[in-house]
């Protein structure tokens, strides 16, 4: 199954200055949230993690049916490496999820296929 999502990061980025850290805990895990400040795009880093997060939820779906929450999905990696993603739900912790993240200006996009 695969899965993908687009963002705009000037929505991630509004996101936060509205709702600031309810909104960040509501959906980046801690270690997301510490990577992405050390960042100097922290924003798009932000988007680009949320896209990505986006199309695990779809894969998912498509899969077992089940609705993750953004909560159950972290994504851990460094720049310009593949990045790695924790499914955070019993049962599906085991699932393997090889995805890919880009930005470009304007926009982040995530893409994520079960392995």
């Amino acid at each position: 199954m695969i899965g993908i999502d687009i963002v705009k990061n000037e929505r991630i980025k509004e996101a936060v200055e509205r709702f600031g850290e309810r909104f960040l805990k509501r959906i980046y895990t801690e270690r997301e949230i510490n990577y992405c400040k050390k960042q100097r795009a922290f924003y798009e880093c932000l988007a680009g993690r949320w896209a990505c997060k986006e199309a695990v939820i779809k894969a998912v779906y498509q899969r077992f049916g089940v609705l993750l929450k953004f909560s159950e999905i972290e994504v851990l990696g460094e720049m310009g490496k593949p990045a790695k993603v924790n499914i955070l739900r019993e049962g599906l912790d085991q699932v393997k999820v090889l995805v890919s993240i880009s930005h470009e200006r304007d926009y982040s996009v995530g893409v994520a296929i079960l392995a």
